[in-house]
């Protein structure tokens, strides 16, 4: 039986493996990624490295074993029909009648268009008849703190979310709550909504950043129309634009409030403070 972590590169899936070092013997962790080159140090380590790409599906044939626990994180591209490259995940899964298939979705509440592609993948993984775990993912920390450049050089947060809220909480929470899944025994069939304990807004985010800085940091609150503008004038592409700006809509309307407390449950401890993660970033 391996515990296998599809994605195993990315930043999520880095920390899920990191972490699955420190409870299972490394030769029962399987990292699938599409460049091998990225993961030496975890081989060195005794990781098993299996190269595998979800655009090319004959790369999962044989991939699982039954009795393996399969962690699919969820792909980044959002041009490429991300519920089709899922599919290829689930479909290899259940030709090796994996014990369990666990999938990092979005919460429940999200109506943005970013949750489709969750939405499909959650549908095509309870019509297949596996044993599942939907770890609803909240909205990350570092969504925000690892973007500090454009705020600390204009001295504002631009943001088209109102005064709603957001409880986020670190990749490695969300990570820990994977991990607590994939070694743990009763996941079967079971549906986390997973968010930080602490809700914020951006006056309150805008706040903490002047109070760390030292800085007057504005919350600027614009419209989604606004805010998609200003994205793409960065350079980001037109759907990507309205799709975060969208997610601002989302927030505004409450969408990213994740109150179940089922993440600190999963982890056995409370869930990073934004501020913690603001002070890391502007370490770093």
């Amino acid at each position: 039986m391996s515990i296998v972590v599809t994605g195993a590169t990315g930043h999520l899936g880095r920390h899920v493996v990191e972490q699955l070092l420190e409870k299972v013997p490394a030769d029962q962790v399987t990292a699938v990624v599409r460049t091998p080159e990225k993961v030496a140090d975890l081989a060195e380590r005794g990781v098993k490295i299996a190269t595998a790409d979800y655009n090319t599906p004959e790369t999962f044939d044989g991939l699982f074993a039954a009795g393996d626990k399969v962690l699919l994180i969820s792909g980044n591209e959002f041009d490429k029909g991300r519920v089709g490259q899922h599919q290829v995940v689930i479909n290899a899964a259940k030709a090796a009648d994996v014990a369990l298939l666990a999938y990092t979705s979005a919460p429940g509440t999200l109506t943005a268009a970013l949750a489709d592609d969750h939405r499909g993948t959650e549908k095509a993984l309870l019509e297949s008849g596996l044993p599942y775990a939907l770890l609803r993912n909240g909205w990350y920390h570092e969504n925000y703190t690892e973007n500090l450049a454009p705020v600390l050089q204009y001295n504002a947060v631009t943001h088209a979310a109102g005064e709603g809220r957001v409880s986020s909480a670190s990749r490695a929470d969300y990570a820990a709550a994977a991990v607590a899944v994939l070694t743990g025994e009763g996941h079967e069939n079971q549906t986390y909504e997973l968010g930080g304990d602490v809700a914020w807004n951006f006056t309150e985010y805008a706040a903490e950043l002047s109070r760390q800085t030292g800085k007057e940091i504005a919350n600027n609150a614009v419209s989604v129309e606004a805010f998609a503008g200003i994205l793409t004038g960065a350079g980001l592409p037109e759907p990507l634009a309205a799709t975060l700006a969208g997610v601002d809509a989302s927030v505004e309307k409450g969408e990213l409030v994740v109150d179940s407390g089922d993440l600190s449950r999963l982890t056995g401890r409370p869930t990073t403070p934004l501020a913690d993660a603001i002070a890391a970033a502007l370490k770093g």
